[in-house]
């Protein structure tokens, strides 16, 4: 672990004050995220209020050679917030404003710190809406930093698609402005989509400008088992084919569904299930939810449950979003190993049937759930974080899952990023790009204090 010294810390209480921290639990809080990985805590957090907070810290750090790691609200899986290299911890979540609501643009910028369920409560009387929805209670920072996804991605993109400009704090603590609040340029390198998944690693964002979008005249949400995964996953892949824009396609298996039955006192059948939604006009809805019945039908699946109004649709989406923890709750005590692989559509049957075999043959508990409608899915394993022969079982799992994916032109990582817990398949996965991404973060941090040690290994400034 790096030391930080008394005059690194005598200048962070003259940019900051008192919002600098060395309490041990204040530690262990921003050196953990929701995943299996174990506690890694920087040796000081200091909480921004601001980007000229932000760039004065990570000048008075570069300095020093101390590492930085940006940290929003902690919702991450993949370690993200994980001090491999000890140095500070910049929290953002103080950094909470909305700045600029652009209705007739249908954009709006705000802070890093700002939430997305915040974002929503704010825009409710304009007529538009924040679509990309990954469950936590995420930071839109966080959310840019990652390239988060979620629920709505099928229909509404990623954060890579809602992401029009950002504000980023350099690790030389030089502030740059990555775009204009435009649709489209063509002006130069597209720095926004640069930054937007770099995970902290080239710089801290500051300030996201996001696309947003018309709240649908008419929301309709319905739920649908099957006698198989294959059946839904079947269902899921001809419904994207046939062009149906749904905009909610999610998979429950039976273990999730039983999780989520007794963790929020629900009485869905215990069976492979579909969570869908559609949006639009009336007319669009009735026939967009009508081809998709067909279709469901077809793949022996059941009646659908309609969730119409606010409050249903509400209690089933808080059903989904709370599938994390309701399958925690199966073995309490016991940490999540989540998978995150993403396939290309047509191998999606093919990648879940036998990720399945390979959870149903494990002495481990897992539930699959996910994104289906755009080939993204989960396994949440759990474990017993101290019990070496589980970790190793959890790893053999996902080593079995992500070559998997890979082999058939998938990711190792559909939404939750890198982190450190994904480095060993980037090499299989990038291949030679992986030399020009480090090129690219030798360009941005010469001296690696950014995040260092997640995405890839890149040697330090000392090593």
């Amino acid at each position: 672990m790096e030391q930080v010294t008394t005059t690194l810390l005598d200048e962070l209480r003259e940019i900051v004050g008192e919002r600098v921290s060395d309490s041990k639990p204040i530690l262990e809080q921003h050196g953990r995220d929701e995943s299996h990985h174990p506690v890694v805590p920087p040796d000081l957090v200091v909480f921004a209020n601001s980007t000229e907070e932000v760039s004065a810290v990570v000048q008075a750090c570069a300095k020093h050679h101390m590492p930085i790691v940006p940290f929003g609200a902690g919702t991450s899986v993949e370690g993200h917030i994980s001090a491999l290299k000890g140095g500070v911890c910049i929290d953002c979540s103080p950094m909470h404003e909305i700045l600029e609501v652009n209705i007739e643009d249908m954009n709006v910028t705000v802070q890093a710190g700002v939430t997305r369920q915040q974002l929503n409560t704010y825009l409710r009387d304009t007529g538009l809406f924040f679509p990309v929805d990954p469950g936590a209670e995420a930071s839109i920072g966080g959310m840019a930093a990652t390239r988060a996804s979620g629920t709505n991605a099928v229909r509404y993109g990623t954060m890579r698609d809602n992401v029009v400009s950002l504000k980023v704090v350099l690790s030389d603590g030089e502030v740059i402005q990555t775009g204009r609040r435009v649709r489209k340029s063509s002006a130069g390198y597209d720095l926004t989509h640069l930054f937007v998944g770099s995970e902290g690693t080239l710089g801290i964002i500051t300030e996201v400008t996001l696309r947003l979008h018309g709240i649908p005249e008419v929301i309709s949400s319905a739920v649908c088992a099957f006698p198989s995964v294959e059946d839904a996953v079947n269902t899921v892949i001809q419904t994207i084919q046939c062009g149906i824009s749904v905009a909610r396609c999610e998979l429950l298996d039976a273990m999730t569904i039983d999780a989520v039955n007794r963790y929020d006192k629900l009485d869905y059948k215990v069976a492979p299930t579909l969570f869908l939604e559609f949006h639009g006009s009336a007319a669009m809805v009735e026939e967009q939810s009508q081809l998709v019945r067909e279709l469901a039908s077809d793949n022996g699946g059941s009646e659908f449950l309609w969730a119409i109004d606010t409050e249903e649709r509400n209690k089933l989406w808080h059903a989904r979003h709370m599938t994390y923890y309701a399958g925690l709750a199966l073995r309490p005590g016991s940490r999540g190993f989540s998978t995150d692989v993403c396939v290309p559509i047509s191998r999606l049957a093919e990648c879940v049937s036998e990720t399945k075999k390979d959870m149903d043959s494990s002495t481990l508990i897992g539930c699959m759930l996910g994104h289906v409608g755009d080939g993204n899915f989960h396994t949440l394993i759990l474990v017993d974080p101290e019990n070496r022969e589980e970790l190793d079982e959890a790893d053999r799992l996902n080593n079995l899952i992500v070559r998997r994916a890979l082999k058939m032109g998938g990711t190792c990582t559909g939404e939750h990023g890198v982190g450190f817990g994904k480095i060993p398949y980037m090499e299989e996965e990038h291949g030679e790009a992986l030399k020009a991404m480090r090129r690219v973060k030798a360009a941005f941090d010469p001296d690696n204090i950014m995040n260092p040690g997640k995405i890839f290994t890149y040697p330090t400034a000392s090593s």
